[in-house]
């Protein structure tokens, strides 16, 4: 398996971006694209590439790391500010129409570029989706991080029981992963039991975990910056029927999902597809004394890479009108009850020409400790 990351080709497709966007050059201050670029993982820096040229811009602390990291680029060491330093490089570069990340700069950011580069054209440029057709190299660091989350879910399973914390699985998790190879933890690790399962992003509280109740757990390893999500949702002690019935419709849901996530379909059709079997299924809608709640409350998945939430994204908002092969995305429908429970079930998919590689393999048969 070739786990070298193709920097020049990834270079290439931004030139082709910068090209296709009639801007003189572009400057990349998102941090995940900073690393996608250019192979440099530390912060407060950004890239400042034109058509016949490339530069990172950091700091001292980071000097001998981008040296290491970031061999396709000239090492630009600011020492008065960031963006000061950024004001010098376009000046010097003479370039007269900016592309720029819109969506990461802060209005302050962009006001001070523009009071200082007085005569320069900024335009809004969409980078991140030229990362969502992941690479061999990507598709490999992806599955390791997988395996590891996996490995953990086998071993948090010993500890969960009646009287055990919330914070204290999450805490085991994130030691088993880090112990197996993981880097830290891919997001907040939610670990969410009883009625707190119900909640999408319950992440761990104090409560203990009682008999009867579902706990739900979120998490994900990272491995060598790429990310791993999954999710399993397990009972202690010995089900109820209400809780059975709602575990099996939920993992139909799932599958089913894995079997429509496939290239060619559109984020939104295979969101709605799924949709449509929860509600066929019996949960739909349920009524409160607020009025009538949805049982799955979010978008089916989102892509994962060096971020755990990129495009493409499977939900009724996505603007992904057709998945391609070796796109990285969750399959993760919900079903929510208020003070009651919920159940969620995830893995990350890799998408093929047919039905979706699950990427993360841990047992989904309803668990009862």
């Amino acid at each position: 398996m070739n786990n070298n990351f193709d920097f020049i080709g990834r270079l290439e497709n931004l030139r082709e971006k910068i090209f296709f966007e009639e801007v003189d050059a572009i400057l990349i201050t998102k941090i995940a694209n900073v690393t996608y670029f250019s192979g440099f993982r530390g912060d407060s820096s950004v890239l400042f590439i034109g058509k016949n040229f490339r530069k990172l811009i950091t700091d001292g602390r980071y000097i001998e790391q981008a040296q290491r990291q970031a061999k396709n680029f000239a090492l630009i060491e600011q020492t008065e500010g960031l963006y000061k330093k950024i004001v010098d490089e376009i000046k010097i570069s003479g370039c007269k129409k900016i592309g720029f990340e819109s969506l990461d700069m802060t209005v302050a950011q962009y006001s001070y570029l523009k009071k200082n580069l007085d005569g320069v054209e900024f335009k809004s440029v969409e980078v991140d989706t030229l990362r969502q057709i992941k690479d061999a190299a990507e598709i490999y660091h992806i599955r390791r991080a997988c395996e590891i989350a996996d490995e953990a879910f086998k071993k948090i399973l010993a500890i969960i029981k009646p009287g055990v914390r919330e914070i204290e699985v999450a805490a085991d998790l994130e030691y088993f992963m880090r112990r197996l190879g993981s880097e830290k933890p891919a997001f907040t690790t939610i670990v969410a039991s009883g009625w707190r399962s119900s909640l999408p992003h319950g992440t761990a509280t104090d409560k203990k975990i009682q008999s009867g109740e579902f706990v739900t757990m979120d998490f994900g390893a990272v491995f060598n910056g790429y990310r791993s999500d999954i999710t399993r949702t397990i009972c202690v002690g010995r089900a109820s029927p209400e809780q059975r019935k709602m575990y099996n419709a939920l993992l139909d849901a799932q599958l089913f999902g894995l079997e429509i996530i496939t290239a060619g379909k559109s984020g939104r059709e295979v969101d709605t597809a799924v949709r449509e079997r929860l509600e066929n299924l019996g949960y739909g809608k349920y009524r409160t004394s607020d009025g009538d709640k949805d049982y799955f409350v979010h978008g089916l998945g989102h892509g994962v890479g060096l971020e755990i939430h990129e495009e493409p994204r499977l939900s009724k908002l996505s603007k992904c009108e057709k998945l391609l092969p070796n796109m990285i995305v969750t399959d993760e429908p919900g079903i929510y009850l208020e003070n009651f429970g919920g159940v969620r079930i995830e893995d990350t998919v890799l998408v093929t020409s047919g039905k979706a590689q699950p990427l993360t393999r841990s047992p989904k048969i309803f668990i009862e400790l």
